[in-house]
């Protein structure tokens, strides 16, 4: 049985071996985050209704340049349990590990949701299938 995040109007599943943060679940803010047992993480952050999620999954990726100076960005577009998601695939090195990392922005229900998720690559390409699952059941 997943675990379910049901707070702030939004419901999404995880797997019951990952860590909410409850520190940030229990402020009452605008970002939720679950983390793997290894490190990788997925991270939703609501915005109001009607921000541009282009403009919003952009400054994600600036962010992330500021911290990655040799960060690697593609665009990427999503149709998730038919709602549009548009955003970038990103790619860096951190401590002397590659890592992967997509953001992904789209307008719904009342609000724009900008979704985050990273991972080693050692563990991306395993762990992207619970990545997929946990952002389709938030559209549902």
């Amino acid at each position: 049985m997943p675990a379910v995040f049901e707070q702030l109007g939004i419901r999404f599943e995880y797997p019951e071996s990952w860590q909410l943060d409850e520190e940030e679940a229990r402020a009452g803010g605008d970002t939720i985050t679950v983390y793997s047992p290894g490190g990788a993480f997925w991270s939703l952050n609501i915005q109001p209704p009607l921000s541009p999620p282009d403009e919003l999954a952009g400054a994600a990726v600036e962010a992330m340049r500021s911290e990655y100076e040799d960060l690697e960005v593609v665009p990427a577009r999503d149709s998730v349990e038919g709602v549009e998601l548009t955003g970038y695939d990103m790619n860096f090195y951190c401590l002397d590990l590659t890592n992967s990392a997509s953001v992904r922005a789209c307008e719904h229900g009342d609000a724009t949701y900008v979704i985050l998720w990273q991972a080693e690559d050692r563990e991306f390409d395993q762990i992207s299938p619970v990545f997929a699952a946990i952002t389709a059941s938030l559209m549902r």
